[in-house]
């Protein structure tokens, strides 16, 4: 079965069970979540697989639990933490200001016995590239992600019809992977700094996509090449624009317009897709691997420099907020050989 499965059938059972666990213990007046930072947990996979998984849910002032609102799925980098990236990209003072629920999730550590950090034991995400340890024992992120926007659903009223998924880094590859193996569960994407590494590239749904990468980012130079990474491995990258073209490609988008966004910021759009959704291309002129307008906890040395020039939350969200699912594309999947 391909990796995309959503859930093995165990896991499945397991989820579920858990739910309705959960939904017969909660008094039917509950109140909604307060305001603020929610820590939650998944038990998803089976036997040697069974792992418990976190995210962290933030949820803005005003949330009545009844009616259904977006929800923004923020991945971090190679190394990092949901909550990490909330500091890193303000996403939560974004939620309280637009009103919808942002979510940070954690990915899994090689050596679960031990402490996760950024040099010996960081937190990583099966992108699909089959690097590193995370990829050898095939985690199911997908799996992961998928029960956690069922979860939403159920328990924090997230609107199927705006469930977003964004990332960086080693997040961004991992919301690649998102927007092309759950094309039927997310209404958009925005990966920043990162590769679409997926070998079998075919969306069964029209997923619009934001990408954004700065023009000096050592770890995803745009034409590609070998990098060193600050675990000391190097590690061949191919062209950034590579992944764009692929998700053209399976848009069956037409002719690129380039505009000048000023501050040294390039936009790229493909918006003439013959199936649906589109592409939008940010080039930052001068941003190393940091989010742009965000904040890196990494040296300067290993990442580059940081630049204000694009706000990458408050484009990401316009973006978003432009494309729920729309009843179309839930109608009307992409044929195989389209």
């Amino acid at each position: 079965m391909h990796r995309s499965g959503i859930l093995t059938i165990v896991a499945a059972a397991i989820f579920a069970t858990a739910a309705i666990s959960a939904a017969a213990d909660t008094p039917a007046n509950q109140p909604p979540p307060a305001p603020g930072n929610h820590n939650e947990s998944l038990v998803v996979g089976a036997g040697a697989k069974k792992m418990t998984r976190t995210f962290i849910v933030h949820v803005p002032p005003g949330f009545d639990g009844k009616s259904k609102v977006p929800a923004v799925i923020m991945l971090h980098g190679a190394g990092g933490s949901g909550e990490g990236a909330i500091r890193e990209t303000g996403f939560d003072a974004k939620s309280d200001h637009e009103g919808f629920v942002a979510v940070f999730p954690d990915g899994t550590t090689a050596n679960p016995t031990l402490p996760a950090r950024f040099l010996t034991n960081p937190r990583l995400w099966n992108d699909g590239s089959g690097r590193g340890a995370i990829g050898v024992e095939n985690v199911d992120d997908l799996g992961f992600i998928s029960a956690m926007i069922d979860f939403l659903e159920a328990h924090y009223s997230a609107d199927p019809a705006r469930i977003f998924c964004t990332g960086f880094s080693n997040g961004a590859s991992m919301t690649f992977s998102v927007g092309l193996n759950l094309s039927n569960k997310v209404a958009a994407v925005a990966p920043v700094a990162g590769h679409l590494w997926e070998r079998e590239k075919q969306l069964a749904y029209p997923v619009p996509l934001l990408f954004i990468v700065g023009t000096d980012d050592p770890l995803n130079p745009l034409a590609g090449g070998k990098v060193t990474l600050p675990w000391e491995k190097i590690e061949n990258r191919p062209p950034v624009e590579d992944s764009l073209r692929e998700w053209e490609r399976m848009l069956g988008c037409g002719p690129q317009v380039q505009t000048a966004r000023g501050k040294g910021v390039m936009e790229i759009t493909y918006d003439q897709c013959a199936r649906g959704g589109e592409v939008e291309y940010y080039r930052v002129t001068g941003l190393g691997h940091i989010w742009p307008g965000g904040k890196s906890r990494l040296p300067e040395k290993w990442v580059g420099k940081p630049s204000d020039s694009l706000m990458a939350t408050d484009v990401i969200w316009d973006f978003f907020k432009a494309h729920p699912r729309t009843p179309a594309a839930k109608a009307k999947p992409i044929a195989k050989n389209d």
